[in-house]
């Protein structure tokens, strides 16, 4: 019997005996190595992250409750909510915060419609769609200033639009200043605006278009449904987290408007096209009050934060 015991100890020891520990170490090694290499190759990116993100947006929140100005030999004071105070009873301001909306309530449903609409016909199985889909992205690749200062010179007074105007009515349109008349000069901007970001959008509708399985149009058409059934009960359905990103994305950048108004209209004619992140730069760089720019900044950040949250609540799945 004690024979029969100590083999059957022997065997659960060795059973139960851990790992080799060499091999264990070995392991432990190469995983340490794993993380370090790890740490080394994304460091760049978070000092990066830090630098040029975290930082900013930290001295935005400070400068923005003091008088800092950014060539003074007097250093910035608190002022507590001064700088707000005097925002909340700028006309400037306030007309910047309507033409900044004005802009994105104009924008973004007919851009997200416009691209859906070209998503839709060049995602057709038809000959030639690749080079249209080429044609309606090359707006996309161009730098925005570039495009800016092109429309600028088509939007002059003897520019081409007026001059295709004038040849369509034959002599009877009067030439247009459009980027000089407080009526037309946001909307040459949001016509040159959707013009060149429709595309981006196209793509990525024509993306959703193709996740949609096949099978449930090939049903649909059997069950005798319309083209408009199809689109009202299987495309769009489809395509709703599609459309939650596009919105979000075209209201960020429509609030973000810039580029457009520095080369085109410095705000003008009479602050018509003045946004808020332009005048937010106006006020840093050319006035050189930087708290009260950063003040700005934060207002800007939230109504972004308010607007995307409450586009985001409103197309939210619905159990």
């Amino acid at each position: 019997m004690t024979t029969f015991r100590t083999f059957d100890a022997a065997r659960a020891e060795s059973i139960d005996a851990p790992p080799d520990l060499p091999v264990r170490r070995t392991k432990s090694r190469a995983l340490r190595g794993e993380r370090s290499a790890a740490a080394w190759m994304i460091s760049p990116a978070i000092v990066l992250f830090i630098l040029f993100l975290i930082i900013p947006i930290v001295l935005a929140f400070g400068l923005a409750f003091t008088d800092t100005r950014l060539i003074s030999p007097r250093p910035g004071r608190f002022v507590g909510l001064d700088n707000f105070a005097y925002l909340f009873t700028d006309p400037v301001f306030w007309a910047s915060v309507r033409n900044t909306f004005y802009f994105a309530i104009v924008v973004v449903p007919v851009q997200a419609g416009f691209a859906l609409l070209l998503a839709l016909l060049v995602n057709a199985k038809v000959r030639g769609t690749n080079f249209f889909r080429t044609v309606y992205f090359l707006p996309v690749v161009t730098s925005m200033v570039v495009v800016s200062l092109l429309w600028r010179f088509m939007y002059q007074k003897d520019g081409l639009i007026n001059q295709v105007l004038g040849s369509l009515s034959f002599g009877t349109y009067t030439p247009i200043d459009w980027l000089n008349d407080p009526v037309w000069a946001m909307p040459a901007i949001m016509f040159m605006s959707i013009w060149q970001g429709v595309a981006f959008h196209m793509v990525i509708w024509l993306a959703g278009l193709q996740t949609i399985p096949a099978e449930l149009y090939e049903a649909s058409e059997i069950d005798g449904a319309s083209r408009w059934q199809q689109f009202l009960y299987v495309t769009w359905p489809g395509l709703r987290q599609t459309a939650t990103l596009i919105l979000v994305t075209i209201t960020i950048a429509a609030f973000s408007l810039f580029t457009q108004i520095a080369v085109m209209t410095d705000g003008g004619p009479l602050d018509t096209t003045t946004t808020v992140v332009y005048q937010a730069v106006r006020t840093g760089y050319q006035q050189l009050q930087t708290g009260l720019a950063s003040a700005i900044s934060l207002v800007f950040f939230v109504l972004v934060l308010i607007v995307s949250g409450v586009q985001r609540y409103l197309t939210r799945e619905r159990s």
